[in-house]
């Protein structure tokens, strides 16, 4: 069991609620920033009760300094930063580089610190893309095509990261308790206006800035959970998780069933919420003008379901209905000011 754990990307959606519980639980909680002037005072905001508990750290993705101090007395290492665009880079390497680059300075730091148990926070993005069309069910067995061209920039760049983690790990600490937690699109409450892109959708489907559903669907997982897996996987015996991935996905949802869970959960929050369909030839027609639509285009009628099942058995878990987490979202965007109805 970790009793002291470094979460990396403090202020992120995932590691915030990693912190949350890992405060709760009782343990105390190293975190890393990149800029501390700016976001230690947030942090000691929303946890004012932590005091000494959590100690707020300076370090990037792309350089050294900080990571030793950070890593200094931790049992763990939970590496949940990466960075995750909201626009298309011009080229995958701008993602791919500091992704690799910063779960191995990760690593390297929490290795010479001594800290024996490791999770990356890879994603559903590092398993599900690249295959052929015939393939829409996937487990933790799978894993991105890199050899195929179209696999987008952030899911070349979170594969390519936890490979090279995993290669590192085999060659420099293989008594590591090192795994992957690799969740899909992740839903749940949020505290701040810093969206993710998921959170961005519900958004946008509230406030009418999507006018028509696209036939397009993802897995959904509950941010709760996500932190919970990593939590558990932090706790669970060293030979339970060595080397192992777990997939955390409640189940694969369209948005034409994001926008009616809308609806019939949230009507009084709804009233914008899309009800038509996007024809596909639309979809088609405005790919080549507009980023948003060529990305939508390319998953047009694709099944990604990537199966949560491994992760239930083994760390003993079980996941949040995606409708209770489609629902929190939209009333904490409200609860927050972020969205007005």
């Amino acid at each position: 069991m970790a009793d002291t754990i470094l979460v990396t990307g403090g202020t992120g959606y995932i590691a915030g609620e990693l912190i949350d519980q890992a405060l709760a639980a009782g343990k105390a909680v190293h975190t890393t920033v990149r800029n501390a002037a700016k976001s230690e005072p947030r942090l000691r905001a929303r946890w004012p009760e932590a005091g000494e508990r959590l100690r707020v750290f300076q370090a990037d993705l792309e350089h050294d300094a900080g990571w030793a101090e950070a890593c200094a007395g931790c049992d763990g290492v939970a590496h949940v930063a990466s960075p995750f665009p909201l626009a298309v880079p011009k080229h995958a390497d701008e993602l791919v580089i500091p992704a690799r680059e910063g779960a191995l300075r990760a690593l390297r730091f929490a290795h010479a610190a001594g800290a024996g148990r490791f999770v990356l926070t890879s994603s559903a993005a590092a398993i599900a893309y690249g295959h052929g069309p015939g393939k829409d069910r996937f487990d933790e067995r799978d894993w991105t095509v890199l050899e195929n061209p179209a696999v987008p920039p952030y899911h070349r760049s979170k594969t390519v990261a936890e490979k090279a983690a995993r290669e590192w790990v085999a060659a420099n600490a293989p008594a590591m308790a090192f795994c992957s937690v690799n969740p899909v699109a992740v839903l749940g409450p949020v505290v701040n206006d810093d969206l993710s892109t998921s959170i961005e959708l519900v958004r946008k489907l509230l406030t009418g800035e999507i006018p028509a559903l696209p036939a397009v669907g993802f897995g959904i997982i509950d941010v709760r959970d996500v932190a919970r897996a990593h939590l558990l996987a932090l706790d669970a015996p060293a030979e339970t998780v060595r080397g192992e991935r777990f997939p955390v996905q409640d189940r694969f949802v369209w948005m034409t069933e994001i926008a009616q869970v809308l609806r019939n959960r949230t009507p009084e929050l709804a009233r914008k919420v899309p009800t038509r369909k996007l024809p596909d030839f639309v979809v088609t027609l405005l790919a080549p003008m507009m980023a948003e639509m060529k990305q939508v285009k390319a998953e047009l009628g694709r099944t990604r379901d990537v199966s949560g099942e491994h992760t239930r058995r083994v760390l003993g878990m079980d996941f949040i209905a995606a409708e209770d987490s489609i629902e929190a979202t939209a009333r904490s965007l409200v609860d927050q000011g972020i969205v007005r109805v």
